[in-house]
């Protein structure tokens, strides 16, 4: 039955318009991707990554189509003239070429352009690895086996392999291709008494295919030789005693074998009969087995498994060589440190621990949120960021520094106009010293409120607080539109706001109105076109995180999960550090990056997707900023000897600055990845030993200790920034710390830190190895003890309502030993309409077996390392202080007298405002109430369980004090 002819019209029409629509989508969104990468300067990166992704596509469809399709084509072309049943009914095979065969160029061209598609999308996605091997450079280092070049594994093995890969794809295709059409078209056929019936024709065109498949089949056994050096066949990864001994021979001799086996099937065009390619099929699978399989199980039950460490030894040199150098810890220092349990002398002199960071990053961005979140609409992250900047003195100190980011309107006023064009922008900088806090325990912010203020503001040169890229910032704007539209900040004291317009240079300009209709479609928005509030000034800014521009920008680049805000000439940057990763590097053994970064400050919801996970290679090779007014993203080259680095420049030259243009006052603020340097932890708690032999027994392992201030077991520990004195160092210097303790046992086995500053000591990694035969107290161990000592006066400040919370445990060497510091914060149960925030309220200190407690750090530290502080009078003196009642000597006195004061602070907080000076006053009683319980303590036996060796010398070593600073 005919269709009529307005139907007959009318699919075609629908059809042209679908294809319409579906190209439009597709070219909105490939010119907004040009207009984005134009916009940041980067039009250079999409252009590149286009062309190069076009090229492959073009290549990948042309050849896999050609290859297949000709095939095809031949084996239509080379068909019996008169096939099975021409003359007769048809039957079996024949029906279906009556079917297909007058739309057999349909269906050819259909099924050649889906293959096309598919393959040429697969091969588009190569792209990285066609530019690093079109770009290679080399390393000037050779592989311990084949003695080649580490380019050669680490570029030309993958591209090698990529083009095995699509040539097996093809030539399977092929087989199957051409079998189907001789099979429709008579060109053999399958007798039931006489097996396969084949025309001469057919039978040449296969044995081709196949002896080309054979032929690839040795390039492939070839080539796996290479592949023995990324082996996971032994104890670590790298070519194994039975991949150099057994393996490697056998993948040569299979390589012979395929060849010869290759020229058999080739063999079959001048010689009838199937015998020869069977023979050579049967020859290629039994040496498979044989040689490829059997004999490695052999050589590995029978000659290493008996002797394994002594077989294992020269692999397993070799991968702790390789893994060393390919995680940069190959200059690792690692040294005795002989701690003590008794301070040298002069340690309650010493004032170099006295500025150590006792602000917890983590715990205090509540209380950030709660004294200068200033309106709902505003936030700080989860976690805050540790950075240096100078105080009023001209010192400087470590900072714990946040910005003020926008959320989005409150949940009824969220409409399209306030969420994209009035709360557009965050506002403001914070920033506390590290080292101290106020009178109530709270931070004493120096970079505070809107506008800001503080004396951090004038030595920082803070010009431009508005905040348009942050981490915060996930949707889209439009801005600098209609005059001073967007919410700039509140008014103090009013009702009112500042509203401001954005002039900066950032974001895509969207004022004509193709720019628009784009747009529109991009984010499925009609206001974009129909909203007057849109002009011909207004620009939209997206793809706002500093995470997101920075890997649009380098997509070959794995990047630091932890951005973090400076002011840098007057205005704030996001300093992200980006790492070059290969899984490709000879002998390392290979890891999860995200394993290895994980513990309790990361953040999983805010780690940008990474090109790769496993890595055996790693490099710090840029340092990106990203400026939160304008969007600018920047890229400074830092590891200038990185040749993977080399090999991106080359093929997107002039994208990424040379490292001599730094501007000082960036270099100020750069320190040390953390991803980074928990990456080179986790290696170096089991690659410190370089003994082969140790190796095997890994007896001397070590792990990461769990956080013992957090609540889920098995996290592992983080790192902290603190200004630390290392022994033989000159004075402090902003480092990056951790510790490790023994794989199978709970005390201390080594301090590591690295220094974090840029300058001639950056990146050095140290290691303070703890003595085998003494026991020296780990984090665990030494919360555990504060846990017991203090549980009395910690108790007393969580009674009601209040919950006691461990900040971070740090740990410094200090005096000849390790000094180990926790504040402890005091934070309220929520209530109604109110948000519980943590407040300093003690400060835990312990050096081998002294420990102390004290309101400040200071006062903790003259209970351990002095007796410049004046003790408590003891509870049988009758006489009590001038203008004070007589106290109840007895535990119950002191507890109520604590009660009491507890209670008056509550009433105080809970007073509406507020009562701040009654609530000064009664902390001060009750820190009053602390210090006589601490006396009744003192007086009674203590059975502290000793950390450190049983023996003390009576004079102790001398060694240079270790400890954290006010100043790098």
């Amino acid at each position: 039955m005919r269709l009529p002819r307005r139907p007959r019209l009318l699919i075609p029409v629908v059809i042209a318009l679908v294809a319409i629509v579906v190209l439009f989508f597709i070219f909105t969104a490939i010119f907004t991707d040009f207009l984005w990468y134009d916009s940041v300067d980067f039009s250079s990166v999409f252009s590149a990554m286009l062309v190069t992704q076009i090229l492959l596509f073009v290549v990948g469809a042309v050849l896999m189509a050609g290859i297949v399709g000709g095939n095809m084509a031949l084996a239509h072309r080379t068909r019996p003239m008169f096939g099975p049943g021409m003359f007769g009914s048809p039957q079996g095979a024949d029906r279906y070429r009556l079917a297909v065969d007058p739309h057999r160029r349909l269906f050819f061209f259909v099924g050649m352009g889906v293959l096309a598609l598919f393959t040429g999308s697969s091969t588009a996605g190569q792209w990285k690895t066609w530019l690093l091997f079109a770009n290679s450079t080399p390393f000037g280092k050779k592989d311990e086996l084949f003695h080649l070049d580490i380019a050669f594994f680490m570029f030309t093995v993958p591209f090698l392999r990529t083009v095995l890969n699509f040539l097996f794809t093809a030539i399977v295709l092929s087989i199957v291709a051409a079998a189907i059409v001789h099979y429709l078209y008579g060109g053999f056929r399958i007798a039931s008494p006489g097996g396969v019936h084949a025309s001469r024709a057919a039978r040449v065109h296969l044995s081709v295919l196949l002896g080309v498949f054979v032929l690839l089949k040795a390039a492939a056994y070839w080539l796996d030789r290479y592949d023995l050096v990324f082996s996971t066949r032994g104890i670590v990864d790298g070519a194994s005693y039975t991949d150099v001994n057994a393996v490697l021979p056998a993948k040569g001799i299979l390589a012979v074998i395929a060849l010869i086996c290759a020229l058999i099937f080739f063999a079959g065009i001048i010689r009838p009969g199937g015998m020869w390619p069977g023979a050579a099929f049967g020859l290629l699978v039994l040496s498979a087995i044989l040689i490829g399989s059997v004999y490695p199980v052999l050589v590995e039950q029978f000659q290493v498994r008996p002797n394994q460490q002594g077989k294992e030894g020269t692999s397993i040199s070799r991968n702790i060589a390789a893994t060393r150098e390919a995680y940069g810890v190959a200059d690792a220092d690692v040294v005795t440190y002989d701690a003590q349990a008794t301070p040298q002398k002069g340690a309650a002199t010493d004032e170099t621990v006295a500025g150590v960071r006792l602000l917890d990053p983590t715990l205090v961005a509540k209380t950030f949120q709660q004294k200068q979140r200033i309106r709902g609409f505003y936030d700080f992250p989860e976690q805050l960021d540790v950075d240096r900047y100078k105080d009023a003195d001209g010192v400087v100190r470590d900072h714990v520094v946040a910005v003020r980011e926008m959320t989005g309107p409150p949940s009824d006023r969220n409409n399209w106009i306030n969420r994209h064009l009035v709360y557009t922008h965050g506002y403001g900088f914070v920033a506390a010293p590290g080292s101290e806090v106020d009178s109530e325990g709270l931070p004493n912010f120096d970079a505070k409120d809107m506008p800001v203020s503080g004396s951090l503001v004038p030595s920082a040169g803070l010009k431009e607080p508005r905040v348009y890229f942050g981490e915060q910032s996930k949707d889209y704007a439009i801005v600098g539109g209609k005059e001073k539209m967007e919410l700039d900040y509140p008014v103090d004291g009013t009702t009112g706001q500042e509203n401001t317009s954005y002039a900066g240079k950032g974001g895509v300009p969207v004022g004509s109105f193709f720019n628009r209709l784009l747009y529109a479609a991009k984010y499925g928005e009609i206001n974009m076109l129909l909203s007057g509030d849109v002009n011909e000034q207004s620009r939209i800014l997206y793809d706002r995180t500093p995470a997101q521009r920075v890997a649009k920008v380098a997509p070959f680049l794995n990047l630091d999960s932890d951005p973090y805000p400076a002011i840098v000439n007057g205005r704030v940057v996001w300093i992200v550090d980006a790492y070059t990763t290969a899984n490709e590097y000879p002998f390392s053994q290979s890891k999860s990056f995200s394993d290895m970064i994980r513990d309790t400050s990361t953040n999983p919801g805010v780690i940008a997707p990474q090109p790769r996970d496993q890595i055996n290679y790693i490099r710090n090779s840029v340092k990106a900023t990203v400026d939160a007014y304008d969007g600018t993203v920047t890229l400074y080259e830092w590891d200038t000897e990185d040749p993977i680095l080399k090999s991106w420049e080359k093929a997107f030259p002039g994208i990424i600055k040379p490292k001599d243009t730094i501007e000082p006052e960036l270099q100020d603020h750069l320190r040390y990845p953390e991803d980074l340097f928990k990456v080179q932890r986790d290696v170096l708690s089991r690659y410190h030993v370089t003994n082969p032999e140790s190796f095997y027994g890994g007896q001397d392992f070590w792990n990461v200790p769990d956080d013992p201030s957090a609540n889920e077991k098995n996290v592992k520990q983080p790192p902290y920034f603190l200004s630390v004195n290392m022994p033989g160092s000159s004075g402090p210097a902003f480092s990056l710390t951790t510790t490790f303790v023994p794989k199978q046992g709970p005390n201390l086995a080594a301090f590591m830190a690295v220094d974090s500053t840029a300058g001639p000591g950056y990146g050095k990694l140290r290691i303070l190895r703890m003595p085998a035969n003494t026991t020296i107290a780990s984090p665990g161990q030494v919360q555990n003890t504060f846990t017991n000592r203090f549980a009395g006066e910690l108790n007393i400040l969580g009674l009601g309502k209040a919950q006691i919370v461990h900040g971070n445990l740090l740990t410094l060497p200090f005096a000849g030993g390790l000094v180990y510091i926790e504040p402890v914060y005091v934070q309220t149960a929520a209530g109604a309409g109110q948000e519980p925030y943590p407040i300093l309220r003690r400060v835990l200190v312990m050096f081998g077996n002294r420990v102390g407690s004290a309101d400040t750090l200071k006062d903790a530290l003259n209970q351990v390392f002095g007796t410049t502080v004046e003790q408590p009078a003891k509870p049988d003196e009758n006489t009590p202080p001038e203008g004070k009642p007589a106290a109840d000597p007895s535990l119950k006195g002191v507890i109520e007298k604590a009660q009491a004061a507890y209670d008056d602070a509550q009433k105080a907080l809970s007073a509406k405002p507020p009562n701040w000076t009654a609530y000064g006053d009664a902390q001060k009683r009750l820190s009053d109430a602390l210090n006589e319980l601490q006396a009744l303590q003192k007086d009674q036996p203590q059975a502290t369980p000793s950390p450190t060796p049983s023996s003390t010398p009576s004079e102790p070593k001398p060694s240079p004090s270790a400890s954290a600073s006010k100043s790098p």
